[in-house]
């Protein structure tokens, strides 16, 4: 018989929260429905597991999502109200409780969307994008499954870009003496929605996002992804070297005519050749729904993004339940809302470091092979 969770009934942080019901679990910890009397209102608490607290590169993780997003006050991020340390050691996390479903449940239960309703939605997560990479964040794991839908102020399809835990943080947004665990050629994040460069290890920025975002609009509007595959290797190869068929092919209808070459400049293996910004990005989107037939001209501020240039930050993956296969690092953490419906697991590969090195391995070979080929033509 399982032990009783601790947490459950218990009164945390001097009272300020009961916690009342778990709402998700995973191998790292547990996210849990609590409410704080004080304010009258319900908030999501994800506790690390006291185990893990003395491994420094699982609680270096946990610190890094709570400092990126306690830094985000764009509507359309999740709020974090504050985070630290329990008396036990355990490390939280308290965030607004959401209610609603995320955007893979609602593709899955609905089929495609409507090409305006779609880009309604991506919109407003371009615009949450625009400001975490302002403060020098990179979501690094963007996915359908991390924009949630919920009603916010009598709106429908509010989103909410959840889960920073995979996020790259610069030295800026660091505390002095926090752990930043930095290799290059590391893979960390779900292969179907990784940019090319994330899928080779290389230094991430804005663009990669920006990237991913694109892969999950054109899931969004056809119903199926750019590429399709049965094992993540394959989609590591596919990011890196394949043409994307236009959504028009995929979907068997009509798009407005601009929406298409909007969508592939964003899905461009150069992220010099994407929008300079997601909110260039966005207001492209909109103008294409709204029937214009050129790219508008950037609408982003002058100011710079700022430097981005340290090596990718590696950390579990946290890719929840779906129809299709993931590149899991570690046993992954639940989101941070209420599931109202279960959904099948995903048939995930279990290879770890060494699987994505050997992949690596096999990737470079195909590429050589390629070369090779052509040179002799």
């Amino acid at each position: 018989m399982a032990a009783p969770d601790p947490f459950i009934g218990r009164d945390i942080l001097n009272g300020q929260f009961q916690v009342l019901q778990k709402i998700g679990s995973g191998g790292m910890g547990a996210v849990y429905k609590a409410l704080q009397p004080q304010m009258n209102r319900m908030v999501a608490v994800k506790i690390l597991h006291p185990k893990l607290t003395n491994r420094p590169d699982l609680a270096s993780r946990f610190r890094r999502e709570a400092r990126a997003m306690s830094h985000l006050t764009h509507p359309n991020t999740v709020k974090v109200f504050v985070y630290g340390e329990l008396e036990d050691g355990s490390l939280y996390i308290v965030m607004e409780f959401l209610e609603g479903k995320n955007l893979n449940q609602t593709v899955r239960a609905e089929g495609p969307m409507a090409p305006d309703r779609a880009v309604r939605i991506l919109s407003q997560v371009c615009n949450a994008l625009e400001e975490a990479h302002r403060a020098g964040i990179i979501h690094r794991d963007l996915k359908p499954e991390n924009i949630f839908l919920c009603q916010q102020g009598g709106m429908k399809d509010f989103a909410k870009v959840l889960d920073f835990g995979l996020a790259k943080v610069t030295e800026r947004e660091m505390r002095p003496g926090s752990l930043i665990l930095t290799q290059e050629g590391m893979v960390f994040g779900t292969p179907e929605f990784m940019s090319p460069e994330q899928a080779q290890g290389k230094t991430l920025g804005p663009a990669s996002d920006i990237y991913s975002l694109a892969v999950i609009l054109y899931e969004c509007l056809t119903g199926k992804l750019p590429f399709e595959s049965k094992n993540a290797l394959d989609y590591i190869m596919l990011h890196v070297s394949a043409v994307p068929t236009p959504i028009s092919e995929k979907a068997n209808k009509e798009f407005s005519p601009l929406l298409w070459p909007v969508i592939k400049k964003a899905l461009s293996k150069k992220p010099e050749d994407r929008f300079a910004s997601a909110l260039d990005f966005g207001e492209a989107l909109k103008a294409a729904i709204a029937g214009a037939t050129e790219m508008p001209a950037p609408a982003g501020s002058d100011a710079p993004m700022p430097s981005l240039h340290q090596p990718s930050v590696p950390a579990e993956n946290e890719r929840a339940s779906s129809k299709k296969p993931t590149m899991p690092l570690s046993t992954p953490m639940p989101q941070l809302v209420q599931q109202p419906e279960a959904q099948p697991p995903r048939k995930s590969p279990t290879g770890l470091i060494i699987g994505i090195a050997v992949g690596f391995m096999i990737l470079g070979m195909a590429i050589t092979a390629v070369a090779m080929t052509m040179l002799g033509r």
